[in-house]
């Protein structure tokens, strides 16, 4: 794209604006008007939401399932420190891989359980999830697949910790399981 060149104003080009605009007077600028008092700061949001509040409580509009239900689970090996199992619950550990047991009646979740497990020692994962469920279609037994799933971390030998996972991770829904290193 070419560009054009500067177009020169000649003495000429002046005179005849000055004549086709005629007089001109300065205008002298006037002060700005003074600023009046501020109004005080109004909390609008806060009013609104304890006005809505009332409302809200006979409403009832929250699904049961989404708040924590049931004990928290946590086991430590003997000859661990309990500083590790703070941290476990804390979340400081990143989840490598995870198996979810919905659906799944007691004996697939336990065999479930022995293949996902042995598959993570075999690929050198040192921190996996076990999502359980919250067990609130167990009726009367209780959460059923979350008594297995802690019954049978209990026993293995290379679980060194396990803990019920941050409220992010399922809460009290699944477990975060620290694995012994591959040896």
């Amino acid at each position: 794209m070419k560009r054009r060149a500067p177009i020169t104003v000649t003495e000429d080009d002046a005179r005849l604006f000055r004549e086709a605009i005629g007089e001109v007077r300065r205008l002298e600028a006037e002060p700005a008007p003074q600023a009046g008092p501020r109004p005080e700061p109004r909390a609008r949001m806060l009013e609104a939401d304890e006005a809505a509040v009332p409302g809200e409580l006979l409403d009832m509009a929250f699904d049961p399932a989404l708040m924590e239900v049931g004990e928290e689970l946590g086991f430590l090996q003997d000859g661990y420190p309990p500083k590790l199992l703070k941290q476990l619950k804390r979340g400081q550990f990143s989840v490598q891989d995870d198996l979810d047991l919905h659906h799944m009646n007691a004996a697939a979740a336990q065999a479930s359980i022995a293949d996902f497990l042995a598959e993570a020692k075999e690929r050198g994962l040192r921190c996996v999830r076990i999502v359980h469920g919250k067990g609130l279609r167990s009726k009367s037994a209780g959460p059923v697949l979350k008594a297995l799933t802690d019954r049978l971390l209990r026993r293995r030998a290379d679980v060194i910790a396990f803990a019920s996972a941050r409220p992010a991770q399922g809460g009290t829904g699944a477990v975060v399981v620290l694995l012994a290193a591959r040896r």
